[in-house]
């Protein structure tokens, strides 16, 4: 474990170092080290615990090495770090945490509550300390770079990295007990540690528990609110309910160990009302699963809703001595989410590949598994498309879907694929954007100054901008000067203020506007530029982004942000 936490924070010191996008096989490597290091701590609980793995320590490291390299060979083919590597290790490591704070309380070898209640005054007293040598360390380098010398910025980084990943998680680990030892110091030094603070039994039962009553009564009252109007949330509810649940289910674990009227009520109600208001949150899942199918946010809000259902029940008849299940539990769902073919990824890759393909077959635009583009097609079906290919993309899931192109890209070839262009729920009337593709390079052969400039309907003369330069000696002037709300005159001068070459820019932008009011992103260079010349003058207007938008006035504003190239013969 420490051997692992050391390679993590090592890596995390070389990536800040770079000052840049670290290479994929650095990435790899940390996320291997980080997922070893919980690998260490699961085996070593389990070796406590259990005798007969304790007489095969060595081959139980060995096989949680054998498993950390296999997690970095899964790793190794991948063309980056996706979200999808992301939160199939952060799932993995949460699995694993669920594993070794219930493996101790195995066959009620040692209270559950117990356990759960060491953990969290070791996590607490862990981030405490972090927390305030953090802001100790921070405070002498600031003061040695402002009255001695100069220091590195990374510096604070590599502080940060040293503190929160190598002190706080040992410290933490250090404060931990032998649970399952049968050594008496042992024994003494568990029971010990397992002992109730005052503050933290005031915590729970005056603060904590009342908060979540009121709370309760809060989403009672909306729940009420629903029933009444009928009209169900747009998607606010889910994190606000799953909050209350995770906060609610801590809270039940950690009162357990206490004795009083509050705690006493509160066990016996929370389980029983955590039923129905996860109840009500799922319902209003499923009408968005309904409408927009599943997505790995959803997925996750529905496990974690079932989750909840089965804990208020478990809670509702068992007494509190088998709290462990709540670990088990999660553990044993957070594994199913990340396994094949149930998996959060799969499942929403196939409901919104199933989403595009019935509206493209109810709208004739795929039919037996063949593409035939439309341009007439409705608008929500285009906003809906543009959508889940934009989902798809972001995920690398487009390659899953074969009545496609291998090489398509949604905000480029969806017009000449489908028959219409990426379509977003903008106010058309009101607002346009567009934005050049940065990944693509662009010419700038024959000119001999590059400035980049933002403009805006709203600046007033003082803000105009205007650029003073020399080209081999002769000295220029770079005006902007505005003639409307939308319109910019730009023009290149001598010494002497003469005009050698200028332009407007609102045709231009008629030109990328005509197609529909719609926001376009990633286009080519080469569409978002035009060249004017005049007298062997070159005057080159790249466009980076620009917005059309309605502020309210008689007249729509502009904002527009773009390279302006020149060349002088």
């Amino acid at each position: 474990t420490v051997a692992c936490l050391i390679g993590a924070a090592s890596l995390i010191c070389y990536m800040i170092s770079l000052h840049h996008e670290p290479g994929l096989m650095i990435q790899k490597l940390m996320f291997t080290f980080l997922l070893g290091s919980f690998l260490g701590i699961a085996a070593q609980f389990a070796c406590e615990r259990f005798a007969r793995l304790g007489k095969l320590r060595r081959a139980v490291y060995i096989l949680a090495l054998l498993l950390m390299a296999g997690y970095y060979l899964i790793l190794a083919p991948a063309p980056d770090i996706s979200f999808e590597v992301r939160i199939r290790t952060v799932v993995a490591v949460f699995a694993m945490l669920c594993v070794f704070v219930w493996v101790p309380s195995y066959r009620e070898k040692f209270d559950f509550n117990k356990i759960a209640l060491i953990h969290f005054k070791a996590a607490f007293i862990s981030v405490l300390y972090s927390g305030v040598l953090s802001a100790g360390c921070a405070s002498i380098i600031a003061a040695v770079d402002i009255l001695l010398f100069n220091v590195d910025n990374d510096t604070y980084g590599y502080m940060m990295t040293i503190i929160w990943i190598l002190f706080a998680t040992i410290y933490y680990l250090s404060l931990l007990p032998r649970f399952n030892s049968d050594n008496e110091t042992d024994r003494e030094l568990a029971e010990h540690a397992g002992q109730y603070p005052k503050f933290l039994e005031i915590l729970i039962s005056y603060i904590a528990i009342p908060l979540v009553a009121v709370y309760t009564l809060v989403l009672a009252a909306y729940f009420i609110k629903i029933l009444v109007t009928m009209h169900w949330p747009s998607g606010q509810l889910g994190i606000m309910v799953l909050a209350y649940s995770a906060a609610g289910l801590t809270i039940f674990i950690l009162s357990s160990l206490i004795e009083n009227r509050f705690v006493h009520w509160y066990r016996v109600i929370f389980p029983k009302v955590l039923i129905p208001v996860v109840i009500m949150q799922l319902i209003a899942v499923v009408i968005r699963l309904n409408a927009y199918g599943v997505t790995e946010s959803r997925y996750y809000v529905v496990l974690f809703g079932a989750f909840s259902i089965i804990c208020g029940l478990l809670l509702s008849f068992r007494p509190v001595s088998k709290n462990g299940i709540i670990a088990v539990l999660a553990g044993c769902i957070a594994i199913i989410s990340v396994i094949p073919p149930v998996d959060a990824f799969t499942v929403s890759r196939v409901s919104q590949i199933n989403r595009l393909e019935h509206m493209l077959l109810s709208e004739g635009i795929l039919r037996d598994g063949k593409i035939y583009p439309q341009a007439d097609v409705p608008k929500n079906v285009k906003i809906e498309s543009t959508s889940i290919l934009n989902y798809l993309e972001s995920r690398k899931y487009i390659k899953s879907i074969e009545w496609l192109p291998d090489d398509f890209k949604p905000h480029e070839d969806m017009k000449n694929t489908l028959g219409f262009e990426p379509y977003y729920p903008w106010n058309e009337a009101d607002n346009f954007h567009a934005g050049i593709d940065m990944q693509k390079p662009f010419s700038i052969k024959d000119y001999d100054v590059a400035l980049n400039t933002f403009l805006n309907s709203s600046m007033d003369k003082a803000g105009q901008p205007s650029y003073d330069f020399e080209v081999d000696g002769v000295k220029y002037q770079l005006d902007f000067k505005p003639v409307s709300s939308q319109e910019w005159y730009v023009t290149v001068k001598n010494a002497e203020g003469a005009e050698l070459v200028g332009t407007g820019l609102s045709e231009f932008i008629k030109s990328l506007t005509t197609d529909g009011n719609r926001p376009k992103e990633a286009i080519a260079p080469e569409k978002m530029t035009f060249d004017v010349e005049k007298n062997g003058y070159k005057l080159r207007i790249i466009f980076q982004n620009f917005s059309i938008y309605d502020a309210g006035g008689a007249d729509r504003n502009a904002e527009y942000n773009l390279l302006v190239l020149f060349g002088a013969p």
